[in-house]
């Protein structure tokens, strides 16, 4: 992430972001930990979603996008009246 360094990231778990296929998903960095609400925006590889969840306690919320780029992901988010951010996701291997 452009604007956290890995520490903070993975402070209380690792950091990550899951979109699943009924529109809903997950976004976990540092402290902050909310649900997903996305769409395909158009025919692209280009995801928008909006959250809302806490951060350190508090209600927080926000919007983003993604795109998909084979095996990553890049994007931004936007916390609702605070900050912004540019991230990288990489693609983790499923297990059964």
């Amino acid at each position: 992430m452009s604007t956290w360094d890995s520490d903070y990231i993975d402070m209380v778990s690792p950091g990550i972001v899951a979109f699943k296929k009924n529109g809903e998903g997950q976004f976990r960095f540092g402290c902050v930990d909310v649900e997903l609400d996305w769409r395909i925006e158009g025919g692209s590889e280009r995801v928008e979603f909006t959250f809302s969840g806490f951060d350190e306690g508090s209600d927080v919320s926000g919007r983003g996008w993604a795109e998909v780029q084979k095996s990553r992901m890049a994007g931004k988010i936007f916390l609702h009246m605070g900050d912004e951010s540019e991230f990288v996701a990489r693609k983790a291997a499923v297990t059964a």
